[in-house]
């Protein structure tokens, strides 16, 4: 009898000199390549995805503190993932497989229907797009609430970001967000600040000795209403991430001491919610029983 592989079904997509692989578990980004030059971390496809790499990361991303939350007066306990700090930690499908409905040489589209839980008792449907085109990747993910009662939600991506042949500590990293997310010590949110010293990367960040595990908001729009990040590596290539508006917010860290990266990557990552937003309300996308939300966000290697 073969060993099922972690990571699922592999599905390979090809433009030009792109190349992107996709997993049924998590519908998780495995690789994705220009010519040679990694743009994501790649990691095996018989290993357990290292820190959530490429994963989605729904129906909520970051943490929910002490793995509990109340919505419209209902009290709601999910299972604790992160024992160390007490949190459940991106959501429920980080292990969920996901079935393939649309796939083409440069496209493909997972589907997941999540099954209620009692701590999250809403029957969602996941529809995730990645598609290759000369300009890049772009991830589109529609949920759809195939309930009778409002669901919360919110959603994320994890993509770890190749440095390129060098190491971090020679990259530079740019976010155009002009306030940062102050954390207590279990890395839950307070508030927010002016971005000053590391933390303010609007004009680009040497990463030699800065570790990262942040979040962001207020970013500035270009004149389409993307907001990007980029990370130049010591090869002069940079990796530029883009979201639309319905992702206001980003997560970067730069994986000190984290199992699988080591600071070998930068993970940055676009959301529509910063942590607990489940208990705070703040940005939390209330779904009507039949609607469907949509975000879109991608990368490309210059």
């Amino acid at each position: 009898m073969n060993t099922p592989s972690p990571t699922g079904d592999q599905h390979v997509l090809r433009h030009g000199d792109q190349v992107a692989v996709v997993t049924s578990v998590a519908a998780s980004l495995r690789e994705y390549r220009v010519g040679d030059r990694d743009v994501v971390l790649p990691f095996a496809v018989d290993a357990i995805a290292p820190a959530f790499s490429g994963g989605v990361l729904a129906p909520w991303p970051n943490r929910l503190r002490d793995a509990t939350y109340r919505f419209r007066d209902v009290t709601y306990q999910v299972p604790l993932t992160e024992h160390e700090r007490l949190t459940a930690l991106h959501g429920l499908v980080s292990y969920a497989r996901f079935a393939a409905v649309d796939v083409t040489p440069e496209s493909v589209t997972l589907r997941h229907d999540l099954v209620p839980i009692p701590g999250y008792p809403w029957p969602l449907r996941l529809d995730v797009t990645y598609a290759l085109a000369q300009d890049g990747l772009t991830v589109t993910v529609e949920a759809t609430n195939l309930g009778t009662g409002v669901a919360p939600y919110g959603v994320g991506f994890h993509p770890w970001l190749s440095p390129g042949p060098g190491p971090v500590d020679a990259c530079t990293l740019r976010l155009d967000a002009a306030r940062r997310v102050t954390v207590d010590e279990r890395l839950l949110p307070v508030g927010t600040e002016a971005v000053v010293g590391s933390f303010d990367l609007r004009e680009g960040r040497p990463l030699a000795g800065v570790a990262l595990d942040d979040a962001w908001v207020d970013a500035t729009p270009d004149a389409d209403g993307l907001t990007w990040a980029t990370l130049t590596g010591g090869d002069g290539r940079t990796v530029a991430v883009w979201a639309d508006a319905t992702l206001p917010a980003w997560q970067v860290c730069t994986g000190d001491g984290i199992a699988g990266i080591e600071r070998r990557g930068v993970a940055v990552e676009p959301m529509t919610c910063i942590a607990d937003a489940f208990r705070t309300g703040e940005l939390l996308v209330e779904l009507e029983p039949g609607a469907s939300h949509e975000v879109r966000w991608g990368m490309s290697l210059r």
